[in-house]
């Protein structure tokens, strides 16, 4: 088991193998929190939605598409 040292800012360095383990990397957020003696460092899901946001790059094509087809639903 690795040990670590904080710095005077109370920061520490996951190890490498852990980080590849849990796929930590930039910017990956994790949750900390005690669990009795224990402190706790758990690396939080990626959030699909925001991930895949701007994924299609349609300008906003589908969006006027489909105004265009409500407004003519309504018309009916």
């Amino acid at each position: 088991m690795p040990i670590v040292t904080s710095t005077i800012k109370g920061q520490i360095v996951i190890p490498a193998t852990i980080r590849a383990r849990f796929k930590i990397k930039k910017g990956t957020q994790v949750n900390v929190y005690d669990d009795g003696n224990r402190i706790i460092v758990e690396p939080l899901a990626d959030d699909l939605i925001k991930k895949g946001r701007g994924m299609l790059k349609t300008k906003g094509k589908i969006l006027r598409t489909l105004v265009e087809d409500r407004k003519k639903e309504a018309e009916l």
